[in-house]
């Protein structure tokens, strides 16, 4: 299934294999299972891709997402607000999420060994079980560059590096979360044209919310580029989706998004209307594939999609329906 999963060549064979995904979790996935139930959906009556029920990300805090035995080799933990419950992904296998983001990483922006990697994470760096602070440390390890690495708070030593590496001509690349990024630059401006950036989100209890576009203006000024790329991942998920640029993300063949009516959860709405978005990712084969998130979005041409937010009141919509035993 794995080696199936990650060689992918199109949407039928895509459908296919999330309907086979979809039989196994639907009664080796306990919490999944229940979910079912409670919606009186018969896993055997499923045989439309579209027709598959998404599980609500708010129950990966209160139920362990397992397929099958609980065994696991890492937890992976989202990011909380204080007096709010974290996420909590139990990950059978560490190198299924390895693999997920090598490939979809180089898919969207090459081999990571071209690159100079630098992380400026510090927020993530900061508590235990970052799925985003193991992607970058896993991509720095992939660099083999000798100034990759890691920044917490040191704007200083990492405004140092990235003049140094302008100066010798080094194809690099900044992985940062948002209010990070916009910390430093507003003590330090470069301009180096060719720098890759990418915005990882982080902007969820840091003050006011702004817009990815007015974000995006903000950065592209402060590091004197001409796009800044994001990335759409997390802990919940063991893939993630990736934007060179404009905020127009782009899943890898073995993830897609699906976007619901905000009134009907279980109702796909066309592409170009806005409504939560639902992600389908093949690589949660020992947990769940299914997952409907609290955020807002849009889909585009092209299997294309825009992240517009959060679900407003998302904490208490996931609780409508939710396993309460």
């Amino acid at each position: 299934m794995r080696e199936t999963i990650f060689n992918i060549s199109g949407k039928e064979e895509f459908e296919k294999i999330a309907l086979q995904i979809f039989k196994i979790q639907s009664r080796g996935c306990v919490p999944y299972a229940q979910y079912l139930a409670q919606l009186e959906v018969n896993p055997d009556d499923i045989i439309s891709f579209d027709s598959i029920p998404s599980l609500p990300v708010t129950l990966f805090k209160s139920r362990e997402i397992i397929c099958g035995k609980r065994s696991y080799e890492k937890i992976f933990t989202s990011s909380a607000t204080t007096g709010v419950t974290p996420a909590c992904h139990y990950v059978k296998d560490l190198s299924i999420y390895q693999e997920s983001f090598l490939k979809g990483f180089s898919i969207f922006y090459g081999n990571p060994g071209d690159y100079t990697i630098l992380a400026l994470l510090p927020s993530y760096l900061e508590r235990e079980g970052s799925s985003l602070v193991y992607m970058a440390n896993k991509l720095i390890e992939a660099s083999g560059k000798n100034e990759s690495g890691f920044y917490l708070y040191n704007y200083s030593e990492l405004c140092q590096t990235l003049l140094k590496l302008k100066a010798k001509g080094e194809r690099s690349l900044l992985l940062g979360v948002s209010f990070a990024l916009l910390d430093f630059i507003k003590s330090f401006q470069i301009c180096f044209p060719s720098l890759t950036i990418i915005e990882t989100g982080g902007m969820k209890g840091r003050g006011v919310e702004i817009s990815r576009e007015e974000l995006h203006s903000l950065l592209k000024k402060g590091f004197g580029v001409e796009s800044i790329g994001s990335e759409y991942g997390m802990a919940e998920l063991l893939s993630q989706a990736w934007s060179a640029g404009e905020g127009v993300f782009k899943t890898p063949p073995w993830m897609q998004i699906q976007i619901r009516d905000l009134n009907n959860p279980f109702t796909k709405v066309e592409d170009g209307v806005t409504g939560g978005i639902n992600v389908i990712d093949l690589a949660n084969i020992h947990s769940c594939s299914f997952i409907e998130t609290e955020d807002l979005g849009i889909k585009e041409a092209g299997n294309t999609f825009r992240v517009l937010g959060r679900i407003i009141n998302s904490e208490i919509r996931g609780c409508n329906i939710l396993l309460e035993n």
